[in-house]
């Protein structure tokens, strides 16, 4: 099934009409009042003529000269955009962030989600000659279970086998079902590769391109491998990697011309591209979120008042004014996203309220309670101020807290998970059922707040091995009530991710997972003609 962002490209090159456009997207879930306003923005992309050819220069943030091509490895920016460039994966994570067939064909669960089969795409060459199949499937699953520093590892110890059914099609088993399973798979570290493959000086994937130089931290430059077997991607001719961490510098690469793309954009100096006649601001809400977290275990944050008492006392639109220069989207004291498909849109949103918060406060009934908050810029830019914001609105609500600025070294060994009132955050998953059981789950080792529901494990278990939408839905829904009214997490707000380019680039898109079209800006973008 083809995704939204794929449809429009193809109606840009003008292989579907308007009439197969609509109908494509219909056929994808969205409403008629949707695909209504989606064809205005494909027409919008239409008028931009996608030609074949050209270099697509990068400038980004997020790559480091310890960067290898072992898909084992990745953990930023640069190697994942270069990763799925190079490579594929078994699924991808569609911009509607939907686990949508990519090397597999199709994928079917059986046994209550607790065996997936996975029909494989037929004629698909690795760079070196060899047709792709199931002990390739096999073999680079298996690179990320068992003995591994992959950072694929938690996620794939849910599978307790793969196993080959025939040539083109594998069996996963999971340790229980989980309807969600797919997703697991969009992972970035989990790309095909031929079976025994290990030379990853020089990586052989399926991808549109192949690795013509490798300076890790410095640049990288792919070149086409050939006919790509995505006949609507892949347009470009080559695409260099320029690494460039610092912001300003590499805001001013893209003002200058050094560069057609950069992906973390400044939020401060954002409004110099939007004035900018040649330049373009790509926005995209994600699942990125700072988190407040309160050990519900641990006095005096073990009292429910003093825990609503706080979430009264955060100003969530102050803060995204303040953090992200208004690039944001509010929060509701759960992981889940507006961008998200189970985003519960019908949970009241939290607010800041003085009097509400100086009432549970009281109610608390508390004698001079010690409330520190940790925080260390290393967390994230903007944590500490983050903590002071919510010390001066705690403050006019009568709610005495006090800041303890920690370390840049060391923190998140000797005080994430350790303190009792500690500032971290969360890049978000790819399904709402990833992110509720990696951080909220009784007993996940990251339970930032160590709040504990039976009522919460259930309905996740309940959400993971259910295949009916609707139940689905409602059970994910429930836990997000459950966790704004009563766990000890404060999300003020989601971050927005922010890439910049020429305006003579096309195909480069938002996307809520990930920044550059969530990594693969080298397949998905053009040059206009």
């Amino acid at each position: 099934m083809r995704d939204i962002d794929d449809l429009k490209v193809q109606h840009a090159l003008g292989k579907l009409s308007r009439r197969e456009f609509v109908g494509g997207v219909l056929a994808l879930g969205a409403t008629v009042a949707m695909a209504e306003s989606l064809l205005l923005g494909a027409e919008a992309i239409a008028a931009e003529t996608a030609k074949k050819g050209g270099v697509l220069r990068l400038g980004l943030g997020g790559g480091s000269t310890t960067d290898s091509l072992n898909p084992q490895s990745w953990n930023d920016s640069v190697m994942i955009d270069v990763a799925f460039g190079v490579f594929n994966g078994l699924v991808e994570n569609s911009p509607e962030n939907r686990p949508v067939p990519e090397l597999a064909e199709k994928f079917e669960p059986k046994d209550g989600a607790k065996v997936w089969i996975f029909t494989l795409r037929k004629g698909v060459m690795f760079h070196n000659g060899k047709e792709f199949d199931a002990d390739d499937a096999v073999y680079s699953l298996n690179l990320h279970r068992g003995e591994t520093k992959s950072g694929a590892a938690g996620p794939m110890k849910a599978v307790s086998d793969v196993k080959k059914l025939d040539k083109y099609q594998i069996e996963i088993t999971l340790v229980s079902g989980n309807a969600d399973f797919p997703t697991v798979l969009t992972d970035y570290h989990i790309m095909m590769v031929p079976n025994g493959y290990a030379d990853w000086g020089k990586p052989v994937g399926t991808g549109a391109f192949t690795v013509e130089a490798f300076d890790p931290g410095v640049r990288i430059a792919l070149k086409k491998a050939g006919t790509y077997w995505k006949p609507d991607r892949g347009h470009l001719d080559a695409v260099e990697y320029n690494v460039i961490n610092d912001t300003s510098a590499r805001m001013n690469a893209l003002i200058s011309g050094q560069v057609d793309a950069i992906n973390r954009a400044d939020p401060k100096t954002v409004s110099r591209i939007e004035k900018s006649p040649t330049l373009e601001i790509v926005r995209a809400a994600g699942g990125w979120y700072p988190v407040m977290a309160m050990q519900s275990d641990r006095q005096p944050f073990d009292n429910l008042d003093l825990r609503v008492a706080m979430k009264y006392a955060v100003d969530r639109e102050q803060m995204i004014k303040t953090l992200f220069s208004g690039y944001g989207t509010l929060g509701n004291d759960h992981p889940i996203p507006r961008s998200d498909p189970y985003f519960n849109s019908e949970l009241a949103q939290l607010k800041y309220d003085p009097d509400k918060a100086r009432f549970h406060f009281k109610k608390a009934g508390l004698t001079s309670p010690k409330i520190v908050l940790q925080s260390s810029d290393t967390a994230f830019n903007g944590a500490v101020d983050m903590a002071t914001l919510v010390q001066a609105t705690a403050g006019k609500a009568d709610i005495p807290v006090e800041v303890k600025k920690e370390p840049a070294d060391g923190y998140f060994d000797n005080v994430w998970l350790k303190g009792a009132f500690v500032a971290s955050y969360w890049g978000g998953r790819p399904a709402a059922t990833q992110m509720l059981d990696i951080a909220y789950q009784s007993q996940a080792p990251w339970n930032e707040s160590h709040w504990k529901s039976t009522q919460f494990d259930k309905l996740l278990s309940d959400a993971q091995s259910e295949t009916d939408e609707a139940k689905r839905k409602r059970y994910i829904w429930d836990m997000q009530a459950l966790l704004s009214a009563e766990s000890g997490t404060l999300i003020p707000c989601f971050r927005d991710w922010l890439d910049a380019h020429s305006k003579k680039v096309g195909g480069h898109t938002p996307h809520s997972g990930f920044d550059m079209c969530n990594g693969r800006i080298a397949e998905k973008a053009f040059l206009k003609a």
